[in-house]
């Protein structure tokens, strides 16, 4: 496979992950600031714009954490090179990088979507619109996912699409964790406490976890199980423990494609061997946000040794 069309697979998957993230943030967000005043729905609003990266960007181009304000900025506002118009215009484009090497019903379902969406970032979204936006972009993730797993081989344009996907999922995971945590947590000392358990299901909702969470903890909610769950249950689809061991499965099998291993395939080794095997009380011992700022670090290096090892700019 042309390097090229490794890296269009790899960032279309990156891209739609991240587009589908970006809007189950926002719905949290807007659950959460419907239910507060004024000012704490400011804070709401501030706290999505602080995980998604954007703060200067955002602070830049406007004055005030209103609602309208930020979900316009974060879906649509060309002030924001990173909006998720954009992302899914990349998605769309890098569909069509690696058009031979996806099924027609993955294409379509891209396609199609795409058209949508475009047409709905076109114009500023009101409130009354934005859960129409929103799910519009979780419904798109999921046709695709379908496409993907129910129409293609299990070949290396499925292993480099997976790989994207998991990549970008666990930093997704540990960016929003990481960012909640510092903002939700007072001290060390509420570790285990329950401390505005709306809050804490807006991180359970911002990762589509919430229900999930439910059956296994019985409604109740609290920062350690929330944590735990979060990061070692590789039960649940979008935990760090979940994508390592899925990004994991897809090198290797890159590997067996290609007949040998590359840098990437010896970094996720290093990184299974420090999450292997560890509990929750370790990581809260360590440190939390230690502990997630090393995971990202990891996840990123093992990206970049991905496209170095299949040479996506070639």
């Amino acid at each position: 496979m042309l390097g090229r069309t490794a890296n269009g697979l790899f960032w279309m998957f990156r891209y739609l992950e991240r587009g589908e993230n970006t809007a189950r943030l926002l719905d949290a967000g807007l659950r959460m600031a419907l239910t507060r005043d004024v000012e704490s729905a400011k804070e709401e609003w501030r706290s999505v714009i602080s995980t998604l990266g954007l703060k200067s960007a955002f602070e830049s181009a406007y004055d005030n954490y209103d609602g309208p304000s930020v979900w316009n900025f974060v879906l649509r506002d060309e002030a924001n090179p990173a909006n998720v118009r954009s992302v899914f215009a990349k998605v769309r484009n890098n569909a069509r990088t690696a058009r031979t090497s996806i099924s027609s019903e993955v294409w379509e379902a891209v396609n199609s979507n795409w058209m949508t969406l475009d047409k709905l970032l076109s114009r500023p979204v009101s409130q009354s619109g934005l859960g129409e936006v929103v799910t519009r972009l979780r419904r798109t993730g999921t046709q695709v996912h379908g496409a993907i797993d129910g129409s293609m081989m299990r070949n290396e344009a499925y292993h480099f699409a997976r790989a994207g996907t998991f990549v970008e999922r666990g930093e997704s995971t540990a960016r929003i964790l990481d960012m909640k945590y510092y903002l939700l947590l007072p001290s060390l000392s509420h570790v285990g406490s329950s401390i505005d358990s709306g809050q804490w299901d807006q991180v359970l909702r911002s990762v589509a976890g919430s229900t999930a969470f439910s059956w296994l903890n019985a409604g109740k909610i609290d920062a350690r199980s929330i944590v735990e769950f979060l990061v070692l249950d590789d039960r649940f689809p979008r935990s760090l423990a979940f994508c390592r061991s899925a990004l994991r499965d897809n090198l290797a099998a890159l590997a067996r494609c290609h007949g040998t291993e590359g840098t990437s395939n010896a970094l996720m080794r290093d990184a299974d061997m420090h999450i292997a095997d560890l509990t929750v009380d370790e990581i809260f011992d360590q440190g939390l946000h230690s502990f997630l700022i090393d995971f990202m670090a990891r996840n990123s290096a093992i990206a970049h040794a991905i496209g170095e090892d299949y040479r996506f700019l070639s």
